[in-house]
């Protein structure tokens, strides 16, 4: 791997940088993701690294506030479904908040909000409670696979299917992908890639289904109505549900992980620092910044995002940029034949 010792940052969309299109396919590589040889990397010349890795134990008190938050408001809106203070407290806080439960739902996926697994699973189920579905024991299992087998064509469950890449080609259609991109990826995985039911997938559906119950029995269907539209609109046309695309989209060349350093990180458990995650899926969010600035060499010349909004507006609106700009790796080891278990997470998960 090449290390440049010169800071040269290079903005997605700035000076200079023409977006790779149009594109007749996905880009298919033989070259391995990314991630894991920079990992090596990286600990090879900054072994202090090590000391980031492990849990931080703010997380549960952030994402109980978040819970807390959502439901609250939930109740509080349950009598003004699609009025128009509904419809603009829905899409301020409501997907805001929904965006944050997701991302923390990742992160707790990653067990890095307790020591123990069972802990991390548990409390899990609980902060899915204000996003209304069931998903989060689903979730963890397909976000695995993400990040172990990151562009492997019917694994890899956040790259787009062939049908999608024939339809979302031009401004129209690609407004219909941002705009109900959180079906997309919700949907996609299962269709793409069936799972086997564990018993935490058994749990997190009754835990949700009792709570839902609860809900409805003691103050109405406005609660849960709040909950699913909160979801929608926090993967639409909402700022913090540009990340969707900024990840991972070929934007620079062969760069199929892109970071951003904004301050929506504030509300994202700094997802934007995708490029680091990656590398280290051990780390928990609030140490990232730590981790980019120990090994700048390796982070600063990679080409990052500015806005997640601007994200979203060239993607509709940029020729060159479909959905087939995503990398893609053939499935050798035909993993997609048999159904994805509970994998256990480990270091480089």
């Amino acid at each position: 791997m090449t290390i440049s010792t010169e800071k040269k940052e290079v903005t997605v969309f700035g000076p200079g940088q023409a977006v790779r299109g149009p594109l007749e396919d996905f880009i298919w590589t033989l070259n391995d993701e990314p991630h894991q040889s920079r990992r090596k990397a990286i600990l090879a010349k900054h072994p202090e690294v090590r000391k980031l890795m492990g849990i931080e134990p703010k997380t549960k008190y952030y994402a109980a506030f978040l819970v807390v938050a959502q439901i609250s408001l939930a109740i509080y809106l349950r009598n003004d479904t699609f009025s128009l203070k509904f419809w603009i407290l829905t899409y301020v806080f409501g997907a805001t908040l929904a965006q944050s439960l997701f991302l923390a739902v990742h992160e707790i996926s990653h067990f890095l909000a307790f020591k123990t697994m069972w802990h991390n699973r548990v409390f899990n189920f609980f902060v899915n409670l204000p996003i209304g579905i069931p998903y989060s024991a689903a979730f963890k299992v397909y976000h695995v696979e993400h990040h172990r087998y990151q562009g492997v064509d019917g694994v890899d469950t956040d790259l787009p299917t062939k049908i999608e890449g024939l339809l979302f080609t031009n401004v129209l259609t690609k407004l219909v992908f941002c705009t109900f991109q959180i079906l997309f990826y919700a949907l996609r995985p299962c269709i793409v890639r069936k799972q086997i039911i564990s018993t935490w997938h058994i749990l997190n559906i009754i835990t949700q289904l009792t709570f839902n119950t609860l809900l409805v029995y003691f103050f109405g269907w406005g609660p849960i109505i709040y909950f699913i539209i909160s979801d929608f609109l926090a993967g639409s046309l909402h700022p913090c549900g540009g990340h969707f695309i900024a990840e991972h989209f070929v934007f620079v060349g062969d760069y199929e992980t892109y970071s951003y350093y904004g301050w929506l990180n504030n509300l994202c458990f700094n997802v934007g620092y995708h490029n680091e995650h990656h590398d280290f899926p051990n780390i928990a969010w609030t140490k990232l910044p730590a981790l980019r600035k120990l090994a700048p060499e390796f982070y600063d010349n990679l080409p990052q995002h500015k806005s997640w909004m601007l994200v979203i507006w060239k993607f509709v609106t940029d020729p060159n940029v479909s959905a087939k700009n995503r990398v893609k790796r053939k499935d050798i080891a035909n993993l997609a034949r048999n159904p994805c278990g509970d994998i256990p997470v480990t270091k480089d998960d």
